[in-house]
């Protein structure tokens, strides 16, 4: 690994550990709550101790102003809830692009199962190419996600586990994932990979289903989260960034950091 790109490491995580917000929802749901006023929403999580925060590029000059020296990544591709498939991601930036946006690494999502596998794959590793020549790092989404993956299916975990490995052999530096709903199950999606792995958090769920969840894939050996909604759509973004933050750098228990933050645990 280049200087530059364990620099940049550094400047999205904080001793190998990682707490992301990624704010790229405008381009798949438009400004849904915590996205209009997003200057606020990276001001809160940034705050709050989120590492970095993640947007598209074309924002990128409402990013850096509000994120009180957090890292940022730029996202480079995406679809639209209201288009045809939104499994469908298609290529939105270059890695020329992200660093004109002052980018310190870029992400890219790929739907592993899906029909539009095989065009997403080429996609990414063209993107882990390019950036490596600069030593950029890259985020891969690596979802299992396709018409024969069922996430109740009790191999579910050999599909995820697949996900974040395909991730790796493509040249991606950090893997992001789908919980598999338990410490045990998740614990061979992180052997599948060298990769640090991170998980989303899907739709919002309550406070302790969040913390919970956080704490089950640390448990597991993951290397922290990529939260979207979870966090900047709560009612107190910045509370709830940095009760996950204290579960992911402090080994903090979920409920012991819901009343650190200030956050009620829930009867």
């Amino acid at each position: 690994m280049t200087a530059g790109k364990r620099a940049r490491l550094e400047r999205i995580g904080t001793d190998g550990r990682y707490v992301i917000v990624p704010m790229d929802h405008g381009i798949t749901m438009g400004a849904v709550t915590g996205l209009k006023d997003i200057e606020s929403t990276i001001d809160g999580v940034t705050r709050g101790g989120a590492d970095s925060v993640l947007t598209q590029r074309g924002i990128a000059g409402r990013v850096h102003p509000n994120k009180n020296d957090a890292g940022f990544i730029t996202h480079l591709n995406g679809s639209t809830t209201i288009g045809p498939d939104e499994q469908d991601k298609r290529v939105t930036g270059t890695v020329q692009d992200a660093i004109r946006a002052g980018a310190d690494a870029v992400s890219f999502h790929i739907n592993v199962g899906s029909q539009y596998e095989p065009d997403q794959i080429e996609d990414l590793s063209e993107l882990t190419t390019e950036a490596s020549q600069y030593g950029l790092p890259v985020l891969a989404m690596a979802y299992a996600r396709g018409p024969d993956i069922d996430p109740d299916n009790e191999t579910y975990n050999q599909s995820v586990g697949h996900a974040v490995r395909l991730a790796e052999e493509l040249g991606a530096d950090v893997v992001k994932t789908g919980y598999t709903g338990d410490a045990e199950s998740f614990q061979h999606v992180v052997e599948s990979t060298s990769l640090p792995v991170v998980i989303a958090g899907g739709s919002k769920g309550t406070d302790e289903e969040t913390l919970s969840m956080v704490r089950g894939a640390m448990d597991a050996g993951a290397s922290g989260i990529s939260m979207g909604r979870s966090i900047f759509q709560h009612e107190e973004p910045e509370q709830i960034a940095r009760a996950v933050a204290s579960v992911v750098h402090d080994d903090a228990a979920a409920d012991e950091a819901l009343r650190e933050a200030g956050l009620a645990v829930e009867a």
